[in-house]
């Protein structure tokens, strides 16, 4: 039976990448991304529910990563679970979630981005100014003029049983 391991989230950035530069050449790129779902209970009261994932991302999108992703940025990534397992100071063994990326996009326009203190800004391209208009003196009133309707075609009436149905059914 085929399985299937993937997740979608999109939600904001709790730190600036940790970016290392492994001895192979590779780069890998951590961050938590936190998600928040607000909705409201019972009993009427706002809720709201913060979860947050530990990402990585590794080569080109770990270097895009460095570059722009920024504290609080909005981010939607696409990857998949990977458990980790290791043994704490007191030998108890200890599991985690981690999320290996396969997609990164960022979120937000350029300007958004920037207001959360830094991050990615698209290369303005530079416009000529518009030529001022000129204003065109406003026609005199006038009588309104005739309106023709089109005329519509008479809808065919319609007979149930023409006994020229050729369906098989």
């Amino acid at each position: 039976m085929a399985s299937l391991n993937k997740v979608t989230l999109i939600g904001n950035l709790g730190a600036d990448p940790e970016v290392r530069y492994l001895d192979g050449g590779a780069v890998v790129a951590q961050f938590n991304v936190a998600t928040t779902e607000k909705y409201t209970n019972r009993n009427g009261e706002k809720v709201e529910q913060t979860e947050w994932f530990r990402v990585e991302l590794w080569n080109d999108q770990a270097k895009i990563a460095e570059k722009y992703l920024k504290k609080g940025n909005p981010v939607y990534i696409e990857g998949r679970l990977r458990t980790e397992t290791w043994v704490d100071k007191e030998g108890k063994e200890r599991f985690s979630l981690r999320v290996r990326a396969n997609t990164m996009q960022l979120l937000g326009s350029p300007g958004e981005r920037d207001q959360n203190e830094g991050g990615y800004e698209a290369p303005r391209q530079q416009q000529a100014a518009p030529a001022p208009r000129q204003q065109q003196a406003a026609p005199a009133p006038s009588a309104p003029a005739p309106q023709r309707q089109a005329r519509q075609p008479e809808p065919t009436p319609f007979d149930g049983n023409s006994g020229d149905d050729d369906l098989p059914f």
